[in-house]
């Protein structure tokens, strides 16, 4: 895009992910205003309250709409230097209206603010018309393949218009929104950043057929970001390229459209330069309140404690291995001064024979939750959004994991333990 408007033009030049030279001098904010996700990722596992991670999908607060406008108050009088507010998760932020009564208003208080958001796609073809109303002039789009027979290794499901799709299908639906998206997006004066995660073994050979699409279409600046293998997830023992085999596919990519080469894979809740990023430091900020606190929307019930119960999906007893929505029980444990306890089972058996989809399982869900009631920690070998809205909301804090059942329970509480020290260090 050659004929950038001089508005666009000006908030290009303070804009830290679309322009190298600004990354130095202008800081960011993302709002953390967005939990659910209407794909899954093969990649991605959403991570809740935890500071020693910097990847997307990682948070420390969930914010209400109200809540984010009085994080920006504080932290805009602590960074004056602060150009662009984004919305990039924990899920993604078009399958969340509150970015919607989040982004107006901020817009309305913070007029000298740039807006923009990040997003798999799927949503996009019909969003168009309110981000455009709402002045939003930046929006990444990641996308991982444009062939589906890439795609369908890539997504485990897709969730459109209340059915799941899966496979080559899933593939189909999400790649056909994406490039539909950013057309629309393009035509829109809208510019488009493609972040295309980088998958050895996977997608790596077809990055460059990624990089050649998005720049018929007009993305204005393509950035390949190397996978980060995280436990639990399916890539969990896909190595990561290396720094090297990552620069190669830029330079072959940058013939066809530029490459942002600065990015810092940064978390659903980064704040602050790019190579400064000061998220730690507004952890846990509690709406009315003029400092960070110690509790916040989602950590409120996870303060250190004597005693901790945990739930575990597990089919044997021994390993975390199943999903939480397909676990027939839950083993109940107690952890006391680093001591591990069983103290039950809860059954879900009867549960089993309910549809996968539909108001039903979402029943059988608020079913299973309610039965988990009390319990502090429930680990799965993965969580859907709903399952994981509905422990939140009530106290629990999910975690995915597919080890064995002590190892698992160790991790978790000694998360929690690291990430409270770390917040009052």
């Amino acid at each position: 895009m050659s004929d950038i408007p001089p508005q666009v033009q000006e908030m290009l030049d303070t804009h830290p992910c679309y322009n190298e030279k600004a990354h130095k001098n202008f800081a960011r904010m993302h709002l953390p205003i967005a939990p659910r996700c209407n794909i899954q990722c093969n990649y991605c596992n959403r991570k809740y309250d935890c500071m020693n991670e910097s990847r997307p999908g990682v948070t420390s607060d969930l914010l209400s709409p109200k809540e984010a406008v009085e994080k920006i108050r504080y932290v805009k009088e602590k960074i004056p230097y602060m150009s662009v507010i984004g919305v990039a998760g924990p899920g993604d932020p078009l399958a969340n209206e509150e970015t919607f009564t989040t982004l107006e208003m901020v817009r309305e208080e913070f007029p000298d603010l740039t807006l923009c958001l990040s997003t798999n796609g799927l949503n996009l073809p019909k969003a168009v018309p309110r981000l455009k109303q709402l002045g939003i002039k930046f929006v990444t789009v990641t996308i991982n393949a444009v062939d589906p027979a890439v795609g369908e290794k890539i997504y485990d499901f897709v969730i459109w218009e209340g059915k799941a799709l899966r496979g080559r299908e899933a593939a189909e639906r999400l790649l056909t929104n994406q490039l539909d998206g950013i057309r629309k997006c393009v035509e829109a004066g809208i510019l488009v950043k493609a972040n295309t995660v980088m998958v050895p073994t996977i997608n790596a050979d077809h990055i460059p057929e990624v990089a050649k699409k998005v720049k018929e279409l007009g993305v204005y600046i393509h950035n390949i970001i190397p996978l980060i293998p995280v436990p639990g997830t399916k890539f969990a023992n896909v190595p990561a390229p290396t720094p090297e085999q990552r620069k190669r596919l830029q330079d072959m990519c940058e013939t066809n459209v530029k490459q942002m080469r600065h990015c810092r894979f940064c978390r659903a809740d980064a704040i602050g330069l790019l190579d400064n990023d000061r998220s730690a430091e507004f952890a846990h900020f509690t709406c009315g309140s003029k400092e960070p606190s110690g509790g916040g929307p989602i950590a409120i019930e996870m303060e250190i404690k004597a005693k901790y119960r945990v739930a575990v999906a597990t089919s044997t007893g021994d390993m975390v291995d199943r999903h939480f929505g397909h676990a027939s029980r839950f083993m109940l444990y107690e952890v006391e001064d680093g001591n591990i306890t069983p103290a039950g089972i809860v059954d879900t058996d009867p549960l089993m024979n309910e549809p996968m989809f539909g108001e039903k399982h979402r029943q059988k869900l608020e079913k299973m939750v309610a039965d988990l009631a009390g319990v502090d920690i429930v680990l799965a070998s993965e969580f859907g959004e709903k399952a994981e809205t509905e422990l939140m909301a009530r106290g629990a804090k999910p975690y995915r994991h597919d080890g064995k059942v002590e190892d698992a329970i160790r991790c978790a509480i000694a998360d929690l333990f690291h990430t409270r020290a770390m917040m009052f260090e």
